[in-house]
């Protein structure tokens, strides 16, 4: 047994079968990919990384098993079961892009799509054909994407999944908010197996005295979404890195297919070193990031549907321009940022009730019990704002007024 120090929760105790996947390459890159990408920018602490995460998320997995397994619920789980969720829980992010989700929504494929070829292929597919089941890494994949028919899939993707456990807690530490806090103790200790009773399948589930700690997961979700992920700053960071990589895809810089390989620097590097240059990428080094122009939360846009700025990329880049235009800049000192986590405080778990039986709490809320789900997408919309950035300091309300009608 080998025990790792974590900043988060001490010792980590790491198995043979760990330790081996740690020690292979695609695990090793994730020491260079920020878990917070650029929040660093804002929150000079937030330098901690992908490895660091991975290792919080199979920790808790690892307590979460021994709970279970000292409470019978995995009597009528396969043996190898448990071996197969702590390694979905150490690999659950080895596909990440540099600098965390940003690249995802400038339209590439989702990180856990890159960790297919990862983790059924080459050194991380070996170690665990040979040291945990022939069809784990098959099996491991199907856990990550949330497509698995073992009762044990919402340990690694669900409401209150280990992955939510770690990063929610690790992330506010490291920037220094007081704002993450999950009584993980009480989640851990409240997680059963119970049948569903819509689908027939046994699944995991939380007593209902936990529910309690479901809530403090999600306000910590939505505190954090507010204060630090969402944070003015990170997104114009954000909005600025997105854009300096489409344009190095559209210079052939780099190429669409091979951006989960690169660590953050090294993603800088090749750009910086590629066909053409980017002014762009000397402003993020330097922090001299674009400034607001506009800014308006998401509940008090009417009703305007601007969802297609997280996917039309071409109207996106055309409505930039007209806004330019309207305040009288270049056309590439102006960014829109409308951030999309539609599942940000989602809620769909099953809860199990005195005498055994378990119903399903999802956003329809459960009376008398659970009431945030109802407020889910008051807080969604309260936390998410409509933002243009600009190079220079000026006030785009009545362009924006114009070309979005916000």
């Amino acid at each position: 047994m080998l025990y790792i120090r974590d900043t988060l929760w001490g010792s980590i105790a790491v198995d043979e079968v760990a330790a081996e996947l740690i020690d292979t390459p695609p695990f090793q890159r994730l020491r260079y990919v920020r878990q917070l990408g650029l929040a660093h920018l804002v929150y000079p602490g937030a330098t901690h990384s992908r490895f660091e995460h991975a290792l919080g998320a199979y920790h808790l997995a690892t307590r979460a098993l021994e709970h279970l397994e000292g409470a019978g619920a995995l009597d009528q789980v396969a043996a190898d079961e448990s071996a197969v969720v702590a390694s979905a829980a150490l690999l659950h992010d080895i596909g990440h892009y540099p600098f965390s989700h940003a690249l995802e929504e400038i339209g590439a494929p989702h990180h856990e799509s890159l960790a297919t070829a990862l983790i059924t292929t080459g050194s991380v597919a070996e170690v665990l054909r040979r040291r945990v089941a022939t069809d784990a890494p098959e099996r491991i994949v199907a856990l990550i994407q949330g497509s698995s028919d073992s009762p044990l899939q919402g340990l690694i993707s669900g409401s209150f999944d280990l992955d939510k456990i770690d990063y929610l807690q690790r992330d506010a530490r490291m920037c220094g908010v007081p704002y993450g806090e999950v009584d993980e103790d009480r989640l851990l200790q409240a997680m059963t197996v119970s049948r569903d009773p819509a689908s027939g399948r046994r699944s995991l589930a939380i007593g209902s005295k936990g529910l309690s700690a479901v809530e403090t997961l999600l306000f910590a979700k939505y505190q954090m979404y507010r204060n630090v992920y969402w944070h003015h700053a990170c997104r114009s960071a954000t909005a600025m890195y997105k854009r300096i990589v489409e344009r190095a895809v559209e210079r052939g810089s780099v190429l669409t297919a091979e951006l989960g390989g690169y660590t953050d620097e090294g993603l800088l590097h090749a750009i910086e070193s590629g066909a053409g240059s980017d002014p762009m990428v000397a402003a993020l080094r330097g922090r001299r990031l674009f400034k607001r122009a506009y800014e308006a939360p998401a509940a008090s846009l009417g009703g305007v549907d601007l969802e297609w700025i997280a996917n039309d990329r071409e109207r996106v880049r055309a409505t930039e321009a007209a806004i330019a235009s309207d305040v009288g800049v270049p056309a590439n000192h102006v960014l829109l940022d409308f951030p999309a986590k539609t599942q940000m405080l989602g809620v769909d778990l099953l809860v199990s009730k005195a005498g055994g039986k378990a119903e399903r709490l999802t956003q329809a809320g459960q009376p008398g019990s659970l009431d945030l789900p109802r407020l889910a997408s008051d807080l969604y919309a309260s936390a998410r704002c409509l933002r243009v950035f600009c190079a220079e300091r000026v006030d785009a309300a009545a362009a924006v007024r114009r070309q979005l009608g916000a």
